[in-house]
């Protein structure tokens, strides 16, 4: 479990998930919100999972250049941005354009013409 997660489980859910993805969560949004692009998700997602090792190199002794660790908390910044942005993006289309969009399920929205 080491080599995936880094020294400890404490660390990682509460450094890497509570602290970092939810920063990557808010910053989905913020990309979301200004109707950027997905793309520019990921070079912010992997700058935060660099921060994410760097406050457990710094604060828990975790080694600083560990490759999986960095994938993994790199894989948990990601899939808590692109929901953010998935959620954000889903809630602007069904808002701003009521007459064209309706929601279908939680992530999505479809053609009000095209319902059934």
């Amino acid at each position: 479990m080491n080599e995936i997660l880094g020294e400890s489980i404490p660390v990682f859910i509460g450094l890497t998930v509570i602290l970092v993805g939810g920063c990557g969560f808010m910053m989905g949004q913020a990309i979301a919100n200004t109707w950027r692009p997905y793309w520019q998700v990921i070079p912010y997602s992997l700058l935060l999972a660099a921060t994410s090792r760097f406050l457990a190199f710094a604060l828990f002794e975790e080694d600083l250049l560990a490759v999986v660790p960095y994938l993994t908390a790199s894989v948990v910044v990601l899939g808590l941005a692109t929901l953010g942005f998935r959620l954000t993006q889903a809630d602007l289309m069904v808002h701003q354009y009521p007459w064209l969009y309706e929601r279908s399920g939680l992530l999505g929205w479809r053609d009000k013409r095209s319902a059934p």
